[in-house]
């Protein structure tokens, strides 16, 4: 069964043979895939035949932009990711005022800013593996999530080095504008096996993070060393780099959601996911110059 969670598959708009996962969907350009080999192709090639608002006869040559109003434009995703990260950044700012980090209120202010991360978690797991976008739970998730992330870069710029936060936010433009112009100039491709080895490194990534985070609670100090010292910089590099190839993913999706005319509502997906992946290098960012400058 395929999983729907955008952090471990990319939904993909495939120009290949429909709407399917990058699992099943080579590059732009490349041969196609056979049914068999992908679930949702379907006759015709194009995904959408049956919408009004979709192109007809794509098949043979690479789909164009819709122009009618129905269909996924790139204004619709940007509007509906600026939407989702300015409630991030919004609710963000919110937290670091109204909850302080000082040593009389560090505590509670972590409690909520934990509760709210785990709450967050949920919203994203349940729209990840929905088949329809849902925007109040894409933008309940981003509220939550900006508390969490208020609170945590609050206690970063305070406890150990002030100015942290705004060189994560940085570095986080930096990677999202320079993975933009790499993908826009055709020096990242991205096809079955760049999925592929995506995939098998984040989850070789996550589990060893958990694993370290097990030994971390239940033995103390700082687990196996993954995220702190020599380890956490190395790991530290490698989660961005991860993100920076899960953006290159997203703007597969986005491209070929509107080369073939997605709906309108499909623009949310896509914010979604770029929210997640954004939070993912702005959060290792953060615990990357946290250690560079806890000496």
């Amino acid at each position: 069964m395929e999983s729907r969670n955008p952090v471990f598959s990319r939904r993909g708009f495939s120009r290949d043979n429909g709407y399917a996962g990058f699992n099943a969907t080579p590059q732009a350009g490349g041969p196609a895939v056979g049914t068999q080999a992908n679930p949702y192709a379907q006759q015709g090639g194009n995904p959408y035949a049956q919408n009004p608002y979709a192109q007809q006869g794509l098949q043979g040559a690479p789909p164009q932009a819709p122009a009618t109003t129905g269909a996924m434009t790139m204004d619709d995703v940007v509007a509906r990711t600026a939407t989702t990260l300015g409630t991030v950044v919004l609710t963000a700012v919110l937290s670091w005022v109204l909850l302080p980090v000082d040593e009389a209120n560090l505590g509670k202010s972590y409690g909520i800013a934990v509760g709210a991360g785990l709450v967050a978690m949920v919203l994203a797991l349940v729209q990840s593996f929905k088949r329809r976008p849902s925007p109040a739970l894409i933008l309940s998730y981003a509220a939550l999530e900006g508390v969490f992330l208020g609170v945590i870069s609050a206690a970063v710029s305070t406890y150990i080095a002030n100015g942290v936060v705004a060189q994560a936010v940085l570095g986080t433009m930096a990677v999202f504008g320079g993975v933009l112009v790499a993908y826009k100039a055709g020096w990242i491709r991205v096809n079955r096996r760049f999925y592929g080895f995506v995939m098998a490194a984040a989850l070789g990534f996550v589990l060893l993070m958990a694993v370290n985070l097990l030994f971390t609670v239940f033995g103390g100090g700082d687990g196996l060393g993954f995220r702190s010292g020599g380890l956490g910089i190395v790991f530290g590099i490698i989660g961005i780099i991860l993100g920076a190839c899960f953006l290159a993913l997203d703007f597969k999706q986005v491209e070929d959601g509107i080369a073939y005319g997605a709906p309108r509502e499909e623009a949310w997906l896509a914010a979604f996911g770029l929210t997640l992946t954004l939070v993912w290098i702005y959060m290792e960012f953060l615990r990357l110059l946290s250690i560079l400058n806890s000496d």
